[in-house]
């Protein structure tokens, strides 16, 4: 069945930082991981003792937009789970 452009087991993202999570077997886990790193690590919670939602909604730059495209893989991730379409073409994002 290989190469009927379908994710096979061995799946490895790009990032490397991706592939170091482990998968958990969660839906959109090791994306939400990866959200929840990024943005603990950002400027905005760190120097400035903010919440992670405070800095996301804040849009300032103390949140690189690396985070803010982990966020929207995530939302369309997590979107993909309540299409039907999504039966047949699979979960965006998601091994």
């Amino acid at each position: 069945m290989a190469g009927h452009g379908l994710p096979q087991k061995g799946f490895e993202f790009e990032d490397d930082e991706f592939n170091k999570i482990k998968s958990s077997g969660i839906s959109c886990d090791r994306l939400r991981q990866a959200l929840k790193k990024c943005i603990k690590e950002s400027a905005c919670v760190q120097e400035q003792a903010r919440s992670a939602k405070e800095c996301i909604n804040a849009h300032d730059g103390s949140v690189s937009d690396r985070c803010f495209a982990l966020l929207s893989n995530f939302s369309d991730c997590k979107k993909s789970l309540v299409d039907m379409r999504s039966r047949f073409r699979g979960r965006k994002g998601d091994i």
